[in-house]
């Protein structure tokens, strides 16, 4: 049975189990569920602190696990992120007073605190910079004004929170990330991880696709076509209007609007699109 961690709460609990969700694994009902099997699929999940998954999975006890990139390199857990996700995006950056530094070069023989304080060690160690690091747990945007440290080293979404606080970002991102599964570096190949995956890249196609249906004149058939080309070719098939033909293709949710409007200037009509609920290619 595969072995899966999974967080328990957070910006990435949510989300990681409404896609295991539609990838059609059982889930938890109540939060208080730390084990939960799925016979079915045979999968069993743990629901685990998000900061300690890549370290359990590098220990070989759970196979594969969901968790943010930023918490596995910060933990510096012999794990590697085998599939991005795509949600619970953010970047790193520092952040300090106006005016305090212009950039990263500027830091040396300050105090930075941060949550995350493997990452920045190992940036600021590839970046030949002596600064001292201060690990505090949680929102660490007061740490300048308590006089704890110079700067800060923390994720950033809006940036309303470091505004708030009279802060600025400061020098390029440390580094960006999202919500990946990981792996035990160097782990054998597994079918039922590689199946885990498949269902998982299912669910992020059909997220990023929608199917559309239309109806067009044959001599615009070619025009037609090179809008929605699909993944290998679209689905042709003649009306018993002679003259005219249904055409079905996968196209970019981001795009579906753009290309309804093109089709019907070249005259393409009862044109649709359908949600997809799940996917292989």
């Amino acid at each position: 049975m595969l072995r899966i961690a999974i967080p328990n709460k957070g910006s990435l609990s949510g989300p990681a189990s409404a896609m295991l969700h539609e990838a059609g694994y059982r889930q938890r009902k109540e939060s208080k569920e730390l084990v939960l099997v799925d016979p079915a699929n045979e999968v069993e999940f743990f629901y685990l602190r998000p900061r300690d998954i890549a370290i359990y999975v590098s220990s070989g006890r759970l196979d594969i696990g969901i968790t943010g990139r930023d918490l596995l390199v910060d933990s510096g857990a012999d794990a590697e992120a085998i599939l991005p996700l795509g949600f619970a995006r953010s970047t790193f950056h520092y952040a300090t007073r106006p005016g305090a530094a212009k950039g990263i070069e500027d830091f040396s023989g300050m105090t930075i605190a941060t949550s995350y304080e493997g990452i920045v060690a190992r940036h600021l160690a590839d970046s030949g910079i002596d600064a001292a690091v201060v690990h505090l747990d949680g929102a660490v945007e007061t740490a300048i004004q308590l006089g704890v440290a110079q700067v800060i080293a923390d994720v950033v979404e809006t940036g309303t929170s470091l505004r708030n606080a009279g802060l600025e970002v400061v020098g390029e991102p440390i580094m960006t990330s999202e919500a990946v599964v990981v792996r035990r570096t160097g782990a054998t190949e597994d079918p039922e991880v590689d199946r885990f995956l498949r269902r998982l890249q299912g669910v992020l196609v059909a997220r990023t696709y929608v199917m559309m249906d239309y109806d067009c004149r044959a001599e615009h058939l070619e025009r037609a076509v090179a809008l929605t080309p699909g993944l290998e070719s679209p689905t042709v098939s003649p009306l018993h209007n002679e003259g005219w033909v249904a055409v079905r293709a996968m196209v970019p949710t981001v795009d579906a609007q753009r290309i309804m409007d093109d089709l019907y200037a070249l005259g393409a009509r009862a044109i649709l699109t359908t949600a997809i609920h799940a996917c292989r290619l």
